[in-house]
């Protein structure tokens, strides 16, 4: 019982992590998709010149 006063903090402050990162990547606007990349691989259209 003693390892989970070890465990517990260690597992909150790891969640705490990854809460912070994934409201980083939200805020620097990992998610967005303006060009529209699902239409994209649907459409028959071929882009032999990709933007960089």
């Amino acid at each position: 019982m003693e390892v989970l006063a070890y465990l517990i903090p260690i597992s909150l402050f790891l969640g705490g992590v990854g809460l912070v990162a994934f409201v980083y990547t939200v805020r620097s606007n990992q998610y967005d998709d303006p060009e529209g990349d699902a239409q994209r691989i649907l459409s028959d259209e071929w882009d032999d010149k990709p933007k960089p």
